[in-house]
């Protein structure tokens, strides 16, 4: 129960961090698109190097390949199947999913919270490996990336016309999402020590999806994709660099 509550709890400061990254928008209307992609990458770079040092790595360790393998594919076509069958929108590739007469807001909300579920759920059972300090550095690294992300999503809102207040709020609640997933991912593991590398491959999986699906392709969308790419670089450096010093 301690370490389900301390799941839930490191998900839910992983998701407010959403919100405090948004905090711009109160003072002012503009972010660069050349910033906006450079902090994109950047999350990329964070999820890119947790997925590998906090999730496959402990995965191979207790699981070993084949176990590791099919997690990945399973998190992975989860993943593709909810992009295919759930509207959604994104701010700059649109539509996707099939038709809906939801308006374009709750569209651009179920497109993050696809997005932000897999992240709380890695949370959840990174604390099922039973070492504490492995949990909280999936955290911190969800909560970095999700810092310029909530900025992400707040700016395009605002020049949705979106006021400031509701742009701020629109990507706090986006991140609200990832204590559901950390619950879900720490009660799964909890049940069963068996299913540990299984949920550790699983969220390793459909954070690949949404890296490479999502986020990537965002940032190169506009003519700032080296930029991008270096973000991604130095993302990847930092969560390494803190994923070795934390451990």
């Amino acid at each position: 129960m301690n370490i389900i509550m301390i799941g839930v709890s490191a998900s839910l400061i992983a998701g407010l961090a959403t919100g405090a990254g948004a905090l711009p928008v109160l003072f002012t209307k503009e972010v660069s698109d050349r910033a906006l992609d450079i902090m994109l990458g950047f999350s990329a770079g964070v999820m890119l190097a947790a997925t590998s040092f906090s999730l496959l790595i402990p995965a191979l360790e207790i699981g070993g390949l084949p176990v590791s393998v099919l997690g990945i594919a399973m998190g992975a076509s989860v993943m593709h199947l909810i992009d295919r069958f759930v509207p959604h929108r994104h701010f700059i590739s649109g539509l996707e999913g099939p038709p809906s007469r939801l308006a374009r807001i709750w569209l651009f909300i179920i497109a993050i919270t696809i997005h932000n579920f897999p992240e709380g759920m890695a949370v959840g059972v990174s604390f099922g490996i039973g070492d504490v300090s492995s949990g909280l550095i999936v955290a911190m690294a969800i909560g970095l990336q999700n810092v310029p992300e909530g900025l992400a999503v707040a700016m395009p809102l605002l020049r949705e016309k979106y006021s400031r207040g509701r742009s701020l709020m629109y990507a706090t609640l986006t991140g609200l999402v990832e204590p559901l997933g950390g619950l879900l991912g720490v009660v799964i593991v909890s049940v069963s020590s068996q299913l540990l590398p299984w949920g550790l491959a699983f969220a390793a999986g459909a954070m690949l999806f949404v890296v490479s699906d999502e986020l990537i392709p965002e940032s190169h969308r506009k003519e700032y994709a080296r930029e991008a790419t270096l973000g991604l670089i130095v993302g990847f450096i930092l969560m390494m660099f803190l994923d070795t010093i934390f451990k």
